[in-house]
């Protein structure tokens, strides 16, 4: 094979590999990783040696754990953090300060909420869940550190050294035990070994990539010793709600051995394995496809062990033979068409990083990695053959070398090889390799189809779930009788509540002013807005061609009766007529309307900019947005051209409804909130909290994270949010600027931060400041939440203090989680009086019991109606409880604000204030201009004051720009 040289690259990969707290008994040796330095960090100080937090405020004795029993060690696979509050002497929590990564230490152990009880307030029913019920082993969990020399770094490599050691070995060496593997430096056994430490010697063909010649035998030296048993006994009391710390080991070993078989008959990815054999492949466009697998995890649940199993679907590459692909990839004939730059530029990036296999030389199917792609086309292709620097062309060696003609000879080579060579090959000469999951970026037409896949109704998915469960046939695998793991084939039959809908409040002034939704769902017929906006000043831009000013005056007219019929004061006609501009020129068009607008009106300020926009506008919608809230300080609403030609009621009075909130309004409040008769909310100033971090997208390596926090404005009524956003370090997911200070050359020390500029903005708003806070925290994985709940929480403690001295209001902090696999079905699909239309459960369904964690104080709600596919409940984890809410009490509370969500007149599936958090950080990632997809150095954000947008402190960091003031007032995110 032709062969270029290349110059050897720099770049190293490193893999870190996370250490749990290990509850097992240690082995006595020191074990090699330890002595080098690569071990795991020093050892957690154990829970029950440790005085508890007190969890302010938190009552006892109505039901879940004991006071006396440990703090809560459950999370799977994180790396472990003692953490602390420590009060100071005015009542202040302080942090202990501060490990390498910016975390508070611990000098108290820091433990979750615990269950206060469970929910009664609802109508009870019976549902199922995807949860089966795995019956606790009664074997002897051992592990083994396991070394491989010369080191391998992929898994499967790792995996067939394993599976030869065992086939060699197992019935002489290993004593007949079948040892489970995690394809790193972790061996798992029921019972021990004949062995503590041995020495193996394994021999193994390999196929190295980019290398010509035959297959080789590589030798591998495996050196197995034994490190800790697991303690099964503590595993049995933490699920029985005796003991509060989860045995972590013993429930990674048993996650790992009910994977080994899977992860042998499928193409393992994260916690899922897919298979073309699962369901045929459906084609999603420009060379991908879908593959359907199923998702599996073991969890530890109030009604023991439990194995999750969903369903799951994800892209991959199809395997085509490469030159199929690139015509898919273009959407063209490129057998006899010439290829543009643009056309090379796709595809090298579509196909780097992707495994080939040649087609050229019979039924030797050697695989390459594409690195790169040539640009010149094949039949211009020379390299050197000998010593002397005889050229040859590409064309001349196939044909010499293996008999094959090169037909397409005016296509480019793809480039192959390892780092320090790269090789020539014909397009036409390799198919892609199977089994390639797709990790770039899906466009609109690609998701649309995989949606089609996974979208699943109740029935169907259950159906398929059960179906997975038989398939897997747990009770004939191998590894899980070798650990005596048996799973039950029955869904977990669960007591769950549905909650009712609350009573919404409207304007006296409408038929109706009360309403009571049915179903998770109402409409405006009869109602008015109970705060109605008044727009007086407004403007139209039309940037879609297709559009006449004779059909945007109509939108436009219909609009306005809308928002005048809904409750609003809406003048009908603009400040200057529609006009008509290009996308290339939104800046030029905003800026022209902006200020002919101001000379029109004499200088008073434009209060509305509606934007008609093509149904496909690219960057138009994000620059316009830009430059709308950061640049002219307007607020604006945009409509796509398919809903100007085809106008509904239903559209007009949900764009209605947005403008109402973006204008300063409130839609609808809750009857019981304007009644003062919310637990824990109506009788003292409460302000409620919404945050979430929104991570760049797979590939982009230096893109900032953005993070965005919502705050209530309004008491009682908890209906309007202010919001702030920042830029922090890229997949940074603690939240940098909750709290900060910085240094002033006149005012010395200054106080700043998204958690103070936002109480501050309370007590403007109201007149009070709070006396409770209750803080809703979207987008956490439970391997963050110690890391997250000890950083943020002494965030706002801090921000607190620096307000006045003792303002400490009791804080609730809770979890919300949306990335879960945990699906509930109605008990019986036939039963209409228990589903929704769709099919789901019905709105409301709460569940606290069986499925839900042994001991901590968590819920799944789902709090909205089905449209289509099967819905997904929110999981709501309340790691911190200084307000001493029930169970009844903070799921209400959650389901009941699922219906003063402003844009829609249904009940949704998260709580706003967490909603609103992640549409402003979605909609933040706007506000970065083309140059801020890197790193730039620009110093520290703004700390002045409220400024809307900032960056943390975090000097690679470019910020955001400002919104303007009268942008940041109101919900511009909606």
């Amino acid at each position: 094979m032709p062969v270029r040289q290349m110059k050897e690259s720099s770049e190293q990969h490193l893999v870190i590999k996370p250490h749990l707290q290990n509850p097992m008994n240690p082995a006595k040796k020191t074990t090699k990783a330890a002595q080098n330095g690569k071990g795991p960090p020093p050892p957690e100080i154990d829970s029950q040696a440790l005085p508890h937090s007190k969890n302010k405020g938190r009552r006892r004795g109505r039901g879940g754990r004991k006071p006396d029993q440990g703090d809560v060690m459950m999370r799977p696979r994180c790396r472990p953090c003692t953490a602390t509050l420590t009060s100071s002497a005015n009542g202040n929590v302080e942090n202990d300060f501060i490990s390498d990564m910016g975390f508070p230490t611990s000098s108290k152990s820091l433990s979750f909420a615990r269950r206060p009880g469970y929910g009664q307030v609802g109508t009870k029913c019976i549902v199922k869940a995807n949860h089966f019920f795995a019956e606790l082993p009664d074997k002897d969990l051992n592990q083994y550190d396991v070394a491989i020399t010369p080191e391998v770094s992929s898994k499967i490599v790792n995996r067939s050294i394993i599976a030869e050691l065992v086939r060699l070995y197992k019935e002489s060496d290993l004593g007949m035990r079948l040892p489970a593997y995690d394809g790193r430096k972790s061996l798992y056994t029921a019972g021990q070994l004949p062995f503590a430490w041995r020495e193996f010697k394994i021999k193994l063909v390999e196929e190295e990539e980019g290398v010509n010649g035959p297959k080789r035998e590589r030798e591998y030296r495996v050196v197995i010793k034994f490190v800790a048993r697991a303690n099964l006994h503590h595993l049995g009391q933490f699920l029985a709600g005796k003991r509060a710390d989860a045995p972590q080991e013993a429930l990674q070993i048993l996650d790992i051995v009910l994977r080994e078989l899977a992860t042998k008959r499928y193409c393992p990815i994260g916690r899922s394995f897919f298979s073309p054999d699962i369901r045929t492949p459906q084609r999603l466009g420009e060379g991908l496809e879908s593959w359907c697998g199923f998702y599996q995890s073991i969890r530890p649940t109030q009604m023991g062990l439990s194995l999750n199993i969903d369903m799951a679907s994800a892209a991959f590459i199809e395997p085509l033979p490469v030159v199929e692909f690139v015509g898919q990839l273009l959407g063209k004939d490129v057998m006899s068409r010439p290829l543009s730059d643009a056309d090379r530029i796709k595809i090298k990036k579509a196909l780097r990083g992707v495994k080939v296999e040649v087609t050229h030389r019979g039924s030797v199917r050697r695989k390459y990695r594409v690195s790169g792609l040539t640009s010149q086309p094949t039949r211009e292709l020379v390299f050197p053959v000998d010593e002397n620097s005889t050229m040859k062309s590409v064309v001349e060696y196939f044909q010499e070398m293996y008999g094959f003609t090169i037909q397409y000879t005016h296509l480019p080579c793809l480039q192959v090889g390892n780092q320090k060579k790269a090789n020539y090959l014909p397009m036409e000469a390799c198919k892609i390799v199977e089994g390639q999951r797709y990790t770039k970026r899906l466009n609109e037409k690609q998701i649309t189809a995989l949606l089609k896949v996974t979208c699943q109704r109740p029935r169907d998915r259950e159906n398929d779930i059960l179906r997975t469960i038989q398939h897997n046939a747990y009770d004939q695998d191998p590894y899980a009788k070798e650990f005596g793991i048996k799973i039950s084939e029955k869904l977990a039959s669960v007591e769950a509540r549905i909650l009712p809908a609350p009573w919404l409040k409207y304007h006296e002034s409408g038929k109706e002013k009360n309403c009571l939704p049915q179903v998770g769902q109402w409409n405006m017929m009869n109602k008015k807005m109970i705060n109605g906006m008044t727009v007086s000043r407004w403007a139209c831009i039309n940037f879609s061609r297709s559009v006449q000013d004779s059909v945007a005056r109509t939108f436009c007219n219909e609009l306005a009766q809308m928002c005048q019929v809904s409750g609003m004061e809406f003048n009908p006609e603009p400040v200057i007529p529609i006009y008509n501009a290009k996308p290339e020129q939104v800046e030029k068009a905003l800026k022209h309307v902006y200020h002919v607008s101001a000379s029109k009106t004499k200088g008073k300020e434009l209060e509305l900019l509606l934007a008609i926009l093509p149904d496909n506008n690219g960057s138009l919608y994000g620059d316009l947005k830009r430059i709308c809230e950061t640049d002219l300080g307007l607020i604006s609403q945009c409509c796509l051209t398919k809903h100007v030609f085809k106008i509904t009621k239903q559209y007009l009075a949900n764009v209605s409804l947005k403008i109402n909130v973006k204008m300063g309004g409130r839609n609808t409040v809750l009857l019981d909130a304007v009644s003062c008769r919310i637990p824990l909310v109506s009788d003292i100033p409460t302000i409620i909290f919404g945050a979430d971090v929104t991570h760049p997208e797979n590939g982009e390596d230096s893109s900032p994270s953005i993070a965005a926090v919502v705050a209530s404005q309004d008491w009682p009524e908890v209906t309007k949010y202010a919001g702030l956003v920042c830029a922090q370090a890229h997949r940074q997911e603690l939240i940098q600027d909750l709290y900060k200070t910085w240094h002033d050359p006149v005012r010395g020390t200054v106080s700043g931060g998204m958690i103070r500029d936002l109480l501050v903005s309370f007590r403007k708003a109201t007149g009070q400041k709070p006396l409770r806070i209750i803080f809703y925290r979207d987008g956490v994985s439970e391997g963050q939440f110690y890391q997250v709940l000890l950083y943020e929480l002494d965030a706002i403690r801090k921000a607190c203090a620096s307000l006045e001295p003792n303002y400490q209001p009791p804080v609730t902090f809770i979890v919300v989680q949306k990335r879960h696999h945990t699906r509930l079905f109605a008990n019986n699909h036939r039963d209409r009086s228990s589903t929704d239309r769709s099919g789901n459960i019905l709105p409301g369904t709460v569940v606290d019991s069986k499925i839900c964690h042994p001991t901590e104080f968590d819920f799944y709600l789902c709090s909205h109606a089905g449209i289509q596919g099967t819905s997904r409940p929110a999981h709501y984890h309340v790691l911190w409880d200084e307000n001493n809410f029930t169970a009844d009490g903070i799921q209400s509370l959650t389901n009941n604000l699922c219906y003063t969500y402003a844009r829609c007149t249904r009940s949704v599936s998260v709580v706003p204030p967490a909603y609103y958090a992640h549409l402003a950080a979605f909609r933040a990632r706007f506000y970065m201009e083309p140059d801020m997809q890197e790193n730039g150095s620009t110093g520290e954000g703004n700390g002045h004051g409220s400024k809307g947008t900032r960056a943390a402190g975090d000097y690679s960091v470019k910020p955001l720009p400002d919104l303007k003031e009268n942008v940041k007032r109101v919900m511009f995110y909606c």
